[in-house]
């Protein structure tokens, strides 16, 4: 496929985790299960609850913004991805983009795990109508609308948020290569929070959708950009079950040893999971200039989106 004359990057990575860490053990001095019997099905030893969506976005977008050695005042756009806004309304961007000193657009989008790609696609189409600079985040406070006293659901969510300075790169190694978003609304009912609720989810039903869902973006996208699993140097699923993704992996024939997770510690974040494994693989100097990174997200709705990058 063609690529515009000038590339995509990814400046600067920043992530963001409370504090306070929720463990299996707590979890099952309540609950009818055991620390190896979530391990074992989830893969999730921990998640951090406490904070806010925005101020969880303000601490991971400052610090993505320190990386890239960028100024706020140089941001075009800020978009947010997020399940767990801090209001009904208004969107939380704008209270991110007041804490970071700007006033330029500020937007909200809402997809679960599947909107920070969501967002980084739309980043990549607002650089081709002639802004500079955007800034994409993913954050969650999901523990508002989790019953930790429910075994389906409270073993797996958790906040934190994750955000990336997207620019123009006029030297083109950087690009966004393929991309794919879609959606199956027949399956709103299989886990959704009605307003003023708690998250309530069809596990089993979710799990079919999802690794489906994984399967067909991922795909769609190498399809669309002209390469094989092989290819890939990385591989960053949202981050819900670990269950899931090696369920969808054998299918593709991706590796595990090629995949980025943090599922262990965070459990499943949404939005936020996708951007806190890229910090994560990044500080461990997994990725290296060249490389071509897949992201795959899945999220209720059921939505989800994929991007290819060549890292610059």
């Amino acid at each position: 496929m063609s690529s515009p004359p000038w590339g995509f990057k990814l400046a600067g990575i920043g992530a963001a985790l409370p504090e306070k860490v929720l463990t299996n053990d707590d979890l099952s001095a309540w609950l009818d299960t055991t620390d190896e019997w979530i391990r074992d099905h989830t893969g999730i030893s921990e998640r951090r609850i406490g904070g806010s969506t925005s101020g969880l976005a303000t601490q991971a977008a400052q610090r993505a913004l320190t990386a890239a050695g960028v100024e706020p005042q140089t941001i075009d756009l800020v978009i947010l991805a997020t399940t767990t806004p801090d209001h009904r309304c208004p969107g939380t961007a704008p209270a991110v983009a007041r804490e970071l000193g700007l006033r330029c657009g500020a937007i909200d989008i809402q997809a679960a795990g599947a909107g920070w790609v969501d967002g980084l696609v739309m980043a990549n189409g607002m650089l081709l109508q002639g802004m500079d600079r955007i800034l994409v985040i993913g954050a969650e406070s999901l523990d508002r609308i989790t019953d930790y006293h429910d075994r389906g659901t409270g073993i797996l969510f958790g906040n934190g948020a994750g955000a990336a300075v997207v620019e123009r790169d006029d030297s083109g190694r950087g690009q966004l290569l393929g991309w794919n978003l879609g959606s199956n609304g027949d399956h709103v009912h299989i886990l959704y929070a009605d307003h003023g609720g708690l998250l309530k989810m069809d596990g089993k039903k979710v799990f079919h959708q999802a690794v489906g869902a994984l399967q067909t973006t991922a795909r769609a996208t190498m399809k669309q950009a002209g390469v094989t699993a092989e290819d890939l140097d990385l591989i960053i699923p949202h981050q819900a079950n670990i269950r899931i993704v090696e369920a969808a992996w054998k299918e593709l024939g991706f590796s595990m040893d090629r995949t980025a997770m943090v599922l262990e510690h965070t459990g499943n974040t949404s939005t936020a999971s996708i951007p806190l494994a890229l910090a994560d693989a990044e500080a461990k100097a997994r990725i290296k200039p060249g490389d071509l990174i897949l992201l795959c997200g899945f999220g209720a709705g059921t939505t989800w989106a994929s991007a290819l990058i060549r890292w610059a």
